[in-house]
């Protein structure tokens, strides 16, 4: 999950660079989404192992 974050954000720099706003602002936006839905899990999975 994180890996592709990473990637949407490493487009979303290349896109910005090349002069393409809409595919930067877009890649940009999924890569936010997909940290925080890493975030949350990384956290769950957090709280889940130390009650166990």
């Amino acid at each position: 999950m994180l890996s592709y974050a990473i990637l949407f954000l490493i487009v979303a720099l290349i896109a910005g660079v090349l002069g393409f706003g809409g595919i930067a602002g877009t890649a940009a936006t999924i890569a936010k989404i997909l940290f925080l839905i890493f975030l949350v899990l990384f956290v769950v999975s957090l709280l889940r192992g130390r009650k166990a």
